[in-house]
């Protein structure tokens, strides 16, 4: 089992998540045991001064102008496809229904994000997280054509950056996303960047023209 819990058991309703998600903790169901929250040890984050786009994706997305990126339009539909998503070295995937309510929930109360990567109108990628207090937290993304996550990403950073996001957590660095320029942190980090994080958005007048 991973490291970093810090709680067992709970509810995975819209308040639980919000208190979790804004602390730098997350749920992470393992089989056989009551829900798990997690705050690892080392945490992956991708900056985006850091974020690197392969020169043959660069390519790809210019000779492929049928691919188009829509925000939060089919969200439940790439969670769907996050879950059947096969995982080397994974039996099943952690997205369980429990997981598939909580965060359709969570969705709904305005805290979710997904993108969603489409040719010719059929979705073929995408990647879904939770937006906590100015943070997005990756949750999973999937592809069921070549490239078609790293492009979900791409334009993830490209949203988010536009509007004065400088980084993401991405939990754990998987190979698309260390070869983007994601890497790991120390936990205390984290929570330093998390604390600097929700100041901005603190600061930030409600009531901007």
């Amino acid at each position: 089992m991973a490291e970093g819990i810090l709680a067992v058991g709970g509810n995975l309703d819209v308040g639980t998540l919000y208190t979790a998600y804004s602390k730098g903790i997350f749920p992470w169901p393992q089989v056989g045991f009551p829900m798990l929250w997690f705050s690892p040890e080392k945490r992956g984050v991708l900056f985006f001064s850091e974020f690197q786009v392969p020169e043959s994706l660069q390519r790809f997305r210019r000779k492929n102008p049928q691919i188009t990126f829509t925000v939060n339009k089919d969200f439940d539909h790439v969670m769907d496809e996050c879950a059947r998503q096969p995982r080397p070295g994974q039996d099943g995937t952690w997205i369980l229904p429990v997981m598939k309510r909580a965060y359709h929930e969570f969705n709904k109360a305005g805290f979710c994000l997904s993108i969603e990567v489409r040719e010719n109108n059929v979705l073929i990628g995408g990647i879904y997280g939770v937006l906590v207090q100015g943070v997005f937290s990756g949750e999973s993304m999937f592809y069921r054509k070549p490239n078609a996550s790293k492009l979900a990403l791409w334009f993830l950073v490209e949203y988010l950056g536009a509007q004065g996001h400088g980084w993401i957590d991405v939990q754990m660095v998987t190979p698309v996303v260390a070869q983007m320029g994601g890497r790991l942190i120390e936990r205390e980090e984290y929570l330093h960047i998390l604390d600097e994080r929700h100041q901005q958005i603190a600061a930030i007048p409600e009531n901007l023209p």
